[in-house]
């Protein structure tokens, strides 16, 4: 059976298990070693789960939260809700109770899975806002294979055929909640058509092959991650979900030496960072003007010059250790849920490590627009020639997407609904333009558009891109609405920051380092040559530095780390003020 016959998404482990046979499915981490599961296996635990969550009670359309890191027991129990005919609602691991509690109550979750008893402990601590939440289930400790063996022996297997034979196309699959850059997260509705669209999206650009490996790490609480896992049994290519540990990813790439890699940027910066540090600037640029002129000539069948061979010689060895960085057969990556500089993928690019950026949201099931390696446009977001899929330009710059990838709506939230949906066209709240060729580029968000005193338009991410290129800067907030000209706030990276501080026998504390005229006058030069790349009016005029880094902790950063600009505002409020009073 071809795994194109699935009719709605819980057919996809099924059918996977009868098209890709014996292929590996996942690889995961135990006790210092990778083991694999095929297709067939993977079919086999999510009937067993599925069957276990019948016999615990779960009705059709109820909805089951999941809480927990990445990790093999996340996917199983996706797919075994599905077969059983209920419905998915992630929640970040680094949610607050809190956030857990608005999750749980708007979604109406009866059922919670949790990683391990402290993620238990934080369901509990306000069981009692969620009146209709009946079970936790605790991965670790036995309480999934408990589940699972409820399963195997008493299969329900005609039951779960009928649950999956009445669902429909158009029902919903997962509710994923936005991360709430403002506000309490919205439920994003994906239904089985809108996943089914992605898959077959993917699969007709070839972007990844059934002889891929794809290492994740990204959180499966984010439509970025549910493309990778579910697009993966739809084209038979093997899932390996890292280890838990983020401090080890670096390791584990070396070990599992994926093929594809998909990624935010701040893992390619950090990359970047690291490899190009002490490298003069103009010894960096001409190395990678000649990595991109041999790998273009090379692409297009044409011979490499000599004096260019031998210039691509001198710099290969520092691009051959980017490339076993990440495992030494890496074939692409792919960058979004943020913008990365064209800088950073210029080098990768240079490096036989191409970074491809695409675009999309949870509303889109995280299809929108991509590029690839036959078809690219360093800069841009890619194109959106597949299919049914439409991309245009509203009047005010808005982007605006229409097709089978756009969601059903807001859970239980028909006014937000209608503020983003208008004919089938989502409005995606970003700035954009669409070239000659079809290429998209981001220029900015609607909402985070400053108006300056002089009434400038201009968009904070750019600057921000470009201060963030530094090695010595983790995040940068420009701020200067109404304003005669812009301010930064400017967060330090410690592990640049302080091998630097301490090779001059300066404090390495951040708070010490942040007041310390060494460490200014060293982020002055990075605000003076940021400053060089734009007109006056979007230059930063003042900045200051903080005694800390952003933090999910803090509500500053989203689990995905995108900037919660209206947070950090309201937080650092008298520190911008400052500014304009110095």
């Amino acid at each position: 059976m071809p795994v194109s016959a699935a009719r709605v998404i819980a057919d996809l482990p099924f059918v996977a298990a009868q098209a890709h046979d014996g292929r590996v499915a996942w690889r995961y981490s135990r006790d210092g070693r990778w083991v694999d599961l095929t297709f067939t296996e993977v079919a086999e635990w999510v009937m067993e789960l599925a069957s276990g969550l019948v016999h615990r009670g779960l009705a059709p359309g109820e909805r089951v939260c999941v809480l927990s890191d990445t990790r093999v027991e996340w996917s199983a129990v996706e797919l075994a809700v599905l077969a059983a005919g209920g419905i998915v609602v992630p929640i970040y691991p680094s949610s607050a109770p809190e956030e857990c509690a608005w999750i749980i109550g708007d979604s109406g979750a009866v059922l919670v899975v949790v990683e391990d008893e402290a993620q238990r402990a934080k369901v509990e601590s306000v069981r009692e806002q969620v009146p209709g939440l009946r079970d936790v289930v605790v991965i670790e400790g036995g309480g999934l294979d408990a589940l699972r063996s409820q399963g195997r022996t008493a299969p329900v297997p005609g039951e779960l055929d009928d649950r999956r034979a009445a669902v429909d196309p158009d029902d919903p699959t997962l509710i994923i909640y936005t991360s709430g850059t403002t506000g309490p997260p919205k439920g994003c509705v994906l239904t089985n058509r809108n996943w089914l669209t992605m898959c077959r999206l993917s699969e007709e650009l070839s972007y990844v092959l059934p002889d891929d490996v794809a290492y994740l790490f990204l959180p499966l609480a984010h439509v970025f991650a549910q493309i990778v896992h579910l697009g993966a049994l739809y084209t038979g290519h093997t899932v390996a979900f890292y280890g838990g540990d983020p401090s080890k990813v670096v390791a584990e790439l070396a070990q599992v030496r994926p093929t594809f890699l998909p990624s935010v940027p701040r893992i390619f910066e950090k990359v970047y960072t690291a490899a190009t540090a002490g490298v003069p600037e103009e010894q960096l640029r001409q190395a990678v003007r000649v990595g991109l002129e041999v790998r273009r000539l090379r692409a297009g069948g044409r011979p490499v010059p000599d004096d260019l061979a031998a210039a691509f010689e001198r710099v290969e060895p520092v691009f051959a250790k980017v490339r076993a960085i990440f495992g030494g057969r890496l074939r692409q990556a792919l960058s979004g849920a943020a913008p990365i500089s064209v800088e950073v993928l210029e080098f990768f690019s240079a490096a036989g490590v191409p970074v491809l950026e695409g675009y999309g949201m949870s509303e889109s099931t995280g299809v929108g627009t991509v590029n690839t390696v036959a078809r690219h446009k360093l800069g841009s977001v890619g194109t959106f020639g597949m299919a049914g899929l439409e991309v245009k330009v509203a009047e005010d710059g808005e982007l605006l997407m229409r097709g089978p990838h756009v969601f059903a709506g807001y859970w239980n939230n028909p006014t937000a609904t209608a503020e983003v949906l208008t004919d089938g066209w989502l409005h995606t709240g970003d700035l954009g333009e669409i070239d000659e060729d079809g290429f998209v580029t981001i220029t900015g968000r609607k909402k985070d558009i400053i108006i300056t005193a002089g009434g400038k338009n201009i968009a904070p991410a750019n600057v921000e891109n470009q201060l963030r290129q530094s090695r010595w800067i983790s995040h940068a907030v420009v701020y200067g609405d109404r304003k005669p000209y812009l301010v930064a706030l400017i967060t330090l990276d410690q592990d640049e920051v302080v091998p630097w501080a301490r090779e001059r026998g300066l404090p390495t504390d951040l708070p010490s380092l942040a007041r310390s005229p060494e460490v200014r006058a060293l982020v002055q030069g990075v605000v003076d040559e940021a400053n060089s790349h734009f007109a006056h009016v979007s230059q930063v005029k003042r900045f200051a530095i903080l005694d800390r880094d952003l933090s999910q902790d803090d509500g500053e950063l989203t689990p995905t780390l995108k900037v919660k600009r209206r947070t950090v505002h309201t937080a650092h409020g008298a520190r911008y003020e400052e500014l304009y009073r110095g």
